[in-house]
């Protein structure tokens, strides 16, 4: 597949094979985009800001519902094509194509919803007289840095509500899982002039510096590591930023909660997409009382998991993104057990797949869970108290989500004030997420907000136009 600038296919002379995590075989290959492809794409994505200018919201809105429709008449090809790449199961691929489409379907309502606001100026010292209102207006040119485990559902986050509101888009995707995105922008590119949607392909980091410290680029959108996400902030200069850095979610289960709740959502939260989420399940934070019981029951529930071809429905886990990443998921839970860790079951690699793994007896100093694990990992960490959860889930660097599971309104409240993240769930897991909702976190967990709404205000800049009436 070709890299889609300024409407044209651009083949590239070096290239670089994506490969089958399942089976390891290659499924296509794409360019290695360099600093003169990057400027290239930065140069017709200029160009081509005008001509959305020039639309009106109704035709933006529309032109994004005719994407919609054709997303879901390829619903089927997209998802086997996702699974390849990225080696979920089918199903949950299919589930992707379905947020997906739901995705775009809030943009192109978006579109038409862009408003400004009266000022009344008379409100401060000598502003009688005056009538003021704003715009909201484009930024001009969006670059939109993707990642491997949502790679469609989360490009669509950046570039759908950036067309909403009128910027033209350049998507640098994920190097491992590149296919669906630039599948995705060829539909894009077949209703919006030429030049609106641009892909860049390529391994390391010197495209995405590129983009980033161009001056000609506008806004950028990035979800990935903390360590990428700071240098980013340190390169951009003037430009905005929205950073989404991924999160070491906890999940509080207190006494007086449902066992078998709180159960199925570590089984959802844990091992969703092989432990590949940010907003996982990353530490189970249990009082003592009912520790054992949970655990047990969460084994039993774990051991119903199926490993297999990702392309079969009756897959439920499929495999990691490379067998690289699941040798480092792997290490760290070794690591663990020789710290005093105790797998309760799973703990057993076999190429790119990582067993569902229960681990108990975690401290908060371990690597398991003082860094975010991006595998299918569910680590149980016993406390005694209310307090002490709301502690332990706060002893780290991120805060994306959290849930909390308990009977008591009056301890709901407390973890939901007390708990340092972007969003609280209250008998629900992290994962849990809806495409309208505002989603980012705090600390290391990254700045500004996603959710497309939430996501128009951050791609567009506020004009104040103010009439003297005097």
């Amino acid at each position: 597949m070709d890299m889609l600038i300024g409407g044209k296919h651009i083949a590239g002379d070096d290239r670089e094979d994506v490969i089958n995590p399942y089976d390891g075989e290659v499924i296509d290959s794409v360019p290695i985009a360099h600093l003169q492809t990057a400027q290239l794409a930065i140069d017709e994505a200029n160009k081509s800001k005008e001509s959305l200018v020039e639309m009106s919201a109704f035709k933006v809105s529309n032109k994004l519902f005719n994407v919609v429709d054709k997303l879901r008449q390829h619903k089927q090809e997209f998802a086997e094509l996702l699974t390849l790449e990225v080696g979920k199961p089918i199903n949950e691929s299919l589930v992707e194509l379905d947020r997906s489409i739901e995705t775009l379907k809030l943009a192109a309502e978006e579109a038409k919803r862009i408003y400004g606001e009266s000022v009344p100026l008379d409100a401060g010292l000598n502003g009688k007289g005056f009538f003021a209102f704003t715009q909201r207006l484009p930024l001009g040119v969006v670059a939109a840095i993707t990642p491997f485990n949502y790679p469609l559902n989360l490009t669509i986050h950046k570039i759908a509500p950036a067309i909403a509101c009128k910027n033209s888009v350049i998507v640098k995707p994920p190097t491992e899982a590149p296919l669906t995105v630039m599948k995705f922008c060829e539909l894009l590119n077949e209703e919006f002039p030429d030049g609106v949607v641009n892909t860049v392909t390529g391994y390391g980091s010197e495209v995405g510096d590129y983009l980033v410290c161009s001056p000609d680029v506008d806004k950028i959108s990035f979800t990935g590591s903390v360590t990428t996400g700071m240098m980013i902030s340190q390169k951009a200069g003037m430009k905005k930023v929205t950073l989404e850095l991924g999160g070491n979610d906890p999940m509080v289960v207190l006494k007086d909660a449902n066992i078998d709740d709180a159960v199925r959502g570590v089984i959802n939260g844990a091992f969703l997409n092989a432990g590949q989420v940010c907003m996982g399940v990353k530490r189970i934070i249990i009082e003592n009382e009912i520790a054992d019981e949970f655990a047990e029951k969460l084994v039993g529930e774990t051991e119903k998991l199926v490993m297999g071809n990702p392309l079969d429905s009756k897959t439920t886990l499929g495999t990691l993104i490379s067998e690289k990443a699941a040798k480092q998921v792997e290490e760290t839970v070794n690591n663990a057990v020789k710290d005093g860790a105790e797998i309760l079951t799973g703990g057993i690699r076999d190429g790119a797949f990582y067993s569902a793994t229960v681990i108990d007896n975690v401290r908060e100093d371990m690597d398991l869970v003082v860094n975010e694990t991006f595998g299918p990992v569910a680590p149980i960490m016993r406390v005694s108290s209310v307090e002490e959860a709301i502690n332990v889930a706060n002893n780290t660097e991120y805060g994306l989500q959290a849930g909390v599971f308990t009977k008591s309104y009056y301890d709901a409240m407390k973890c939901a004030q007390e708990i340092e993240a972007g969003t609280v769930f209250i008998n629900k897991q992290s994962t849990f997420r809806t495409d309208n909702m505002p989603f980012g976190g705090f600390k290391n967990s990254g700045v500004g907000k996603e959710g497309i709404k939430y996501a128009v205000d951050e791609m567009t800049k506020t004009k104040l136009i103010g009439l003297n009436l005097r």
